[in-house]
């Protein structure tokens, strides 16, 4: 058994929220240094996420919201969360202190929390019914779908499916203990934003003639993930479910099947898509369906009308929900640009404001760490664009950082090589500022992992970029690997590697040269991935040149960010126990 699964048989699931409150209350120092480990593990299923070394007795918040739906008044509660409570020892230079960070699951996560003050914080949340249970661990994460269900023109209704995952089968606490972590999304849009194609079980839109009629459905996958560099496409299981309830019974009857069967010795290949190389999906559906009954097979999906993150040029459709569009109620959504996932404080609460204003007070996330303002009446939206909040978080921004996913790099993550977020900030603003694209490219999707567990999808991207270390001048510093050609949609593709342990200053040359030779020898209106698949990645060896620049990297040398306190001899200073001033 592996000493994780030993920490989980002790505590785990909704009895570890006591531990924290008791710990909470006696104070970081009652922790046992030789549990540290175990409880820091067990506190995930809470959201609650030990920060790396350098930084004891800080913690990371994960909250969770199915499918990045936000209720009137819970964003500004996670605004003045972060305003009151996430500040860091030292002062971010590039983003300063109390922030949020929007992930790629449609949900949120809030650092520099002391282990005193989670208590006040959940009572804070949760009394606007924001949760972080299930956010972390070995459970079911934040279930994910389009981020304008119930509002948008979809095929299929999912927004009822997607509570009823949040409240009936993400809240069973007989199903906290999984393997690994296992992500579960359903689309009802034609567009694919829900990126099924990267879930452990995706529900995709889907029609069936059934006696005679035409019913409107979903279709099952399984099996698909990141990570490792052994990203795996979800596998279709030849399932048509017509209904709520069907849908519902299967994708449990597939997670108690994981549960019951994954691995849980090897947590280097027991996460849900080698659980389906394992055993394949002939056998996965028979095994459903001795669970549920016959299953129906597969009807017709919408995989060719997919435009979301599938690398096709600008007049294909919405590859994101950035901008101004149409509801189905006749009303409008903005859906702002914050570069890499990080908002302000007081922006967000400036958000939420903005929200109740214009709309309904109600605020989607979606998964490129973006968030929409909904309900908008079309006679308030030029009014809305002049606010000075969507200057600086645009509407319409340039295509670098439209297209731009950061993860949380070394900044918290120990298992990090580089520093993501800053470098990626600084990195956009050069490449606005010294490179052209043409006029009919609205978006280049770049995303920057810290390191190959993927949290930044870089796998998925036109040009994706993951921490390494490499050395240069006789030095050890922060380097890249540079790939292309990934995206979603109808066919999903990984990125192919052009370069190798670039270092980190000399990428944004390569990715200037790469992305000049992309507008000199592209056909007229090709998108950069399907420059990609005409051209062939030999080539892009060569065109990808590494290259010093003007770029200024601060982050290069120290591998740990020289104004963060990470090395034991400058470690943060332990959080103190909140006080009433």
């Amino acid at each position: 058994m592996h000493k994780k699964e030993e920490y989980k048989e002790g505590c785990y699931g909704d009895e570890v929220r006591e531990k924290i409150l008791e710990f909470a209350a006696q104070g970081f120092d009652s922790i046992p240094d030789d549990e540290k480990a175990a409880w820091f593990s067990r506190f995930k299923f809470w959201g609650l996420f030990h920060q790396r070394d350098g930084q004891e007795s800080y913690f990371m918040l994960r909250l969770t919201n199915a499918n990045g739906v936000l209720e009137p008044g819970q964003l500004r509660a996670i605004g003045e969360v972060a305003r009151e409570y996430a500040t860091g020892p030292v002062e971010n230079p590039e983003f300063g202190n109390g922030y949020i960070d929007l992930t790629t699951r449609q949900s949120i996560q809030l650092h520099w929390l002391k282990l005193e003050d989670v208590p006040e914080i959940w009572e804070k949340l949760e009394s606007v019914g924001v949760t972080s249970r299930s956010a972390g661990g070995d459970t079911m994460r934040n279930i994910t779908g389009c981020p304008l269900a119930g509002k948008g023109e979809e095929y299929v209704d999912t927004q009822p499916l997607l509570d009823r995952f949040q409240a009936e089968l993400r809240g069973d606490d007989d199903l906290a203990n999984m393997p690994r972590k296992f992500n579960i999304s359903a689309t009802g849009c034609h567009e694919g934003c829900a990126q099924d194609s990267i879930n452990d079980i995706g529900l995709e839109p889907a029609e069936k003639t059934v006696d005679g009629e035409s019913v409107k459905g979903f279709n099952v996958r399984v099996g698909g993930g990141l990570g490792g560099r052994k990203p795996r496409r979800a596998r279709p299981l030849d399932v048509f479910v017509e209904d709520e309830d069907e849908a519902y019974q299967v994708v449990r009857a597939f997670v108690e099947l994981y549960f019951e069967d994954g691995n849980r010795t090897n947590r280097n290949k027991n996460r849900a898509r080698f659980f389906v190389d394992e055993h394949g999906v002939e056998w996965i559906r028979e095994e459903l369906e001795a669970r549920v009954g016959t299953l129906q097979t597969a009807g017709e999906d919408f995989r060719e009308k997919y435009t979301y993150n599938a690398g096709l040029p600008a007049d294909a459709g919405r590859a994101d929900h950035v901008g101004v569009g149409e509801q189905a109620d006749g009303k409008q959504y903005v859906g702002l640009s914050v570069a890499v996932g990080r908002l302000a404080a007081q922006d967000v609460i400036e958000l939420a404001d903005l929200a109740t204003e214009y709309g309904s007070g109600e605020i989607r996330l979606t998964r490129r760490q973006n968030p929409l303002i909904v309900d908008v009446p079309k006679s308030k939206v030029h009014e809305l664009l002049e606010e000075p909040l969507l200057a600086k978080h645009k509407p319409e921004p340039n295509p670098f950082q439209r297209g731009a996913i950061a993860c949380t790099g070394t900044e918290f993550c120990s298992l990090a090589l580089t520093e993501t977020k800053a470098r990626m900030a600084r990195m956009l603003r050069w490449l606005r500022d010294n490179v052209d694209l043409p006029d009919d490219v609205e978006h280049l999707h770049m995303h920057f992992s810290g390191c190959t567990a993927d949290c930044g999808q870089a796998m998925t991207a036109d040009i994706g970029l993951q921490g390494m270390r490499a050395r240069k001048d006789g030095e050890m510093v922060e380097a890249v690997d540079i790939g292309v050609g990934g995206g979603l949609g109808e066919e999903p593709s990984f990125i192919e590697w052009v370069q190798q342990r670039v270092p980190a200053d000399e990428a944004p040359g390569a990715i200037k040269n790469l992305v000049e030779a992309f507008a000199a020898h592209r056909d007229d209106g090709q998108s950069f991935r399907q420059w990609v698949d005409s051209t062939g990645t030999e080539p892009i060896v060569d065109l990808c040149e590494p290259e010093e620049t003007d770029y200024d990297d601060p982050c290069l040398y120290d591998g740990k960010q020289a104004w963060y306190p990470f090395a034991e001899e400058e470690a943060a200073p332990p959080a103190e126990a909140a006080t009433d001033d």
